[in-house]
């Protein structure tokens, strides 16, 4: 019986021998674990168990109070064609102690890895190697560079030799029917096919080997083994063949199907490499070189030198190169690539920017605030990569068919060849109708099929401004039945505003007048609403004398003159004005809806009412058209909020929203949402740490733009910008990237399924068949590229 593996895991959070002890205890009372040894000094825990029960092993631990971190390691991975190569890569680093996870994406040539802290790279490495591909650890996960760019060079460099070489082999064909015959003689299609073969097919001798040695299948084999055998048959009949007679060869077939495989190999790479110009062009955004400002000197440094705190020049015209706050200067800046924003955004002293964002036509002076893969840009781009990376469940259907495509294949071409002879055809046309089976059954597309959809997809989102964190949530959320909004702050602006006024003697601007002189220099949310009312209006201020702040009650001041009080109910009571009848009904009606009242009075004998104001929460713009949208979907909005009832059924009865549930507590929300999920498939929008239990029990979460990191964090989600017309446009492209997955599945199977038993039967000529092939992958990619002409609804009326 072979001896378990050891296992070496981190353990933190033990401070004492009583901790060693523990530990020790919960390893040993894991499954299948051997021996177990914890040392507190490096923290680490030696376990001899098999490689599957480290799940356990970890649950073990975080039960007994302690914790084995954990790392992702993103890994380039060269020498994989198809889908059958991402799970054999897949599987070999599964199996390796320490690992936890495998994420092997075909159409970035990439592996995301997650291991306990400290397990040796190398190890990785040697393992995937061992399985016949070669590996290397990247810094960050990147899909740009000069290497790509050289190797799609290299790709249409052998590409264009191959089919020169090719040309003039199939010529004679293409020219027979019109009764030109130029075929070439022997000896000159063998010095043409016989580079093609072996020095441009190369690549599929080396790739099968590769796979045979550790004994798994790949379409490489398929390829080699089919035009070897037409490459041989051909060198059979040429020796055969009596001198003075004309050999029946097929050079030609062989040398056409690496060049068309060729041919679909660089036009795959060239799609493939447009599914990835979303994170291109958000990499490309971050600038190297940032004046910085230091002791009245302007010094050009690289952005990497700078520090939190550094004072930062940004020229008109420049791109930010940190995230920041504005210190001087006034200026708009276009953040159209990071949040999908079309308009330019002001910028004045106070307010934040954004690395990666275009300066207007101001000088600012910026202080820092975040730096490198802190910034929002460093943020979005992992975003972005991770949902990249990450595999959709659908996809595990296609991994369980690569598992068993090419040994099926293989049988199917063998069968092929058995049956042909056993029906009397000669072995030229039984080994001509394998061949073409084992060419036209590439598992390529199926290996393509979900992650170039997943990245057309998640790209063009980001450059609407929607960032899907992972392909779960983007499978779950194309089958939305219900969606459940937080009130403030997600479709209404969180801020107080002036939603109503009422005036008696006096007109609206007067009492807009007066109730704004009364303000100025409150830091007060109604006296703040109550001065960008007046600054809308562009009204002038008169000064304020004798300001007193009434405490719970209101303001007091001198306003040309007057003396003028104004403040909530308990003042105008105090102040002995009486309520005026043609405001009663009015301040009824308001404090039903949930607004919060301010009198404007006047003080005296007697004392009188001058006006009325309501202030309440005022829906963001596109709320409206969002939960209309929503509405013609068949999706039904309910609106949760900690809001009293009547401000909650306010907000509800203008959006149009017919299920309302107000005064709810966090933990309420994240129970009403599981309660919701009876209906269907549930999203969540919001945007508070109040929120995030709801986001995280919602099947999908959506989290506000301007939102807090907690939100962000618990949401699958998240929008860029706090404009809620991005909540169906969020479904919308979860919806046609589904469904370009599907579309894609289906032409991936259905080539195989129509075109291996046409070869079998003899109803596809191999050169067909490689053409057939190169199709397969080509129309798969750039059927998920016609996701990047997205744009959403509300942009496009």
């Amino acid at each position: 019986m072979p001896t378990p593996p050891t296992l070496d895991l981190p353990i933190s959070g033990m401070t004492c021998a009583s901790c060693v002890g523990r530990v020790e205890r919960a390893l040993r009372g894991a499954p299948q674990v051997d021996a177990v040894s914890v040392n507190l000094a490096s923290e680490r825990a030696r376990v001899e168990a098999p490689v599957e029960q480290l799940p356990a092993l970890i649950a073990a631990v975080r039960q007994a109070g302690y914790e084995v971190p954990s790392e992702s390691l993103d890994l380039a991975i060269s020498g994989m064609t198809c889908a059958s190569c991402a799970g054999r890569v897949e599987r070999v680093l599964r199996r390796q102690p320490g690992v936890l996870a495998v994420n092997v994406n075909l159409a970035t040539d990439q592996a995301r890895v997650q291991v306990v802290t400290g397990v040796d790279t190398q190890a990785l490495l040697a393992a995937v190697s061992t399985a016949g591909y070669s590996a290397s650890p990247m810094d960050a996960p990147q899909v740009t560079g000069d290497a790509n760019d050289r190797r799609l060079r290299a790709e249409r460099w052998r590409l264009a030799l191959a089919l020169l070489l090719a040309t003039p082999l199939v010529l004679p064909m293409l020219l027979a029917p019109f009764g030109v015959h130029l075929m070439l003689p022997a000896w000159a299609q063998f010095l043409l096919a016989t580079p093609v073969q072996f020095v441009l097919g190369a690549r599929f001798y080396r790739a099968a080997w590769s796979a045979l040695r550790s004994g798994s299948g790949n379409m490489d084999q398929l390829v080699a083994l089919g035009t070897s055998a037409g490459y041989g048959l051909s060198l059979y009949q040429w020796a055969i063949t009596p001198a003075g007679h004309t050999p029946h060869l097929y050079f030609e077939a062989s040398a056409v199907i690496i060049a068309l495989i060729l041919l679909g190999k660089y036009l795959e790479s060239r799609a493939k490499r447009q599914t990835t110009s979303a994170i291109r062009a958000l990499q490309a955004l971050r600038p190297d070189e940032a004046t910085r400002l230091q002791g009245g000197i302007e010094q050009r440094v690289a952005v990497s030198a700078l520090s939190l705190g550094d004072r930062v020049l940004v020229r008109p015209g420049e791109r930010f190169p940190v995230d920041g706050k504005v210190l001087e200067g006034d200026s708009h800046a276009d953040e159209a690539l990071i949040s999908g924003e079309s308009l330019p955004q002001a910028k004045a002293p106070g307010d934040s920017v954004t690395a990666g964002a275009i300066n207007g036509e101001g000088r600012l002076l910026i202080e820092t605030t975040a730096l490198g893969a802190e910034t929002v840009l460093s943020r979005i781009i992992r975003l972005v990569e991770d949902a990249q990376a990450a595999k959709a469940p659908i996809q595990k259907l296609v991994d369980r068919v690569s598992q068993v495509f090419v040994p099926v294949v293989l049988l199917i071409a063998l069968l092929t060849l058995i049956v042909w002879l056993s029906l009397g055809a000669g072995l030229e046309n039984a080994l001509l109708n394998a061949v073409a089976v084992l060419v036209i059954a590439c598992p390529c597309a199926l290996g393509l099929a979900t992650p170039t959809a997943i990245m057309a997809g998640t790209g063009v989102a980001a450059r609407h401004g929607i960032l899907i964190k992972d392909a779960e949530a983007l499978e779950i959320a194309h089958d939305v039945k219900v969606v459940a909004f937080d009130k403030t702050g997600t479709l209404t602006s969180g801020a107080p505003r002036i939603a109503h006024l009422q005036t008696i003697d006096i007109d609206a601007d007067q009492a807009l007048r007066l109730a704004g002189a009364l303000q100025q220099g409150s830091e007060h949310p109604l006296a703040r609403a109550v001065l960008q009312a007046c600054q809308e209006a562009a009204l002038i201020l008169a000064p304020v004398a004798a300001s007193q702040a009434l405490a719970g009650r209101g303001i007091a001041g001198l306003v040309e003159g007057r003396s003028l009080h104004l403040g909530n109910r308990r003042l105008l009571q105090e102040s002995g004005a009486s309520e005026p009848d043609d405001l009663a009904k009015a301040a009824q009606a308001w404090e039903v809806e949930g607004r919060t009242l301010s009198w404007l009075i006047e003080p005296g004998s007697p004392a009188r009412v001058l006006a009325l104001f309501a202030f309440g929460d005022t829906l963001k713009e596109g709320a409206r058209e969002a939960v209309a949208a929503l509405g013609s979907r068949h999706i039904v909005s309910h609106l949760i909020s900690g809001d009293n009832q009547g401000s909650a059924q306010a907000v509800a009865r203008q959006l149009g929203i017919g299920s309302v549930h107000a005064q709810v507590l966090p933990a309420d929300k994240a129970r009403i949402v599981s309660e919701l999920k009876a209906a269907g498939v549930v999203a969540m929008v919001g945007d508070g740490i109040n929120d995030a239990p709801a986001l995280a029990a919602a099947d999908v979460g959506i989290a506000m733009g301007g939102g807090t990191d907690v939100a962000m964090q618990a949401a699958g989600i998240t929008l860029m910008r706090g404009d809620p017309r991005l909540v169906p446009a969020a479904l919308d492209i979860a919806r046609r990237t589904y469904a370009k997955i599907r579309q894609n599945l289906f032409w991936a199977f259905i080539y195989n399924l129509v075109g291996i038993p046409l070869a079998a039967f003899g109803l596809l000529d191999p050169m067909l068949a490689g053409a057939a092939m190169a199709l397969s992958s080509v129309s798969v990619v750039s059927n998920a590229l016609l996701l990047k002409t997205w744009r959403p609804n509300h942009l496009e009326e």
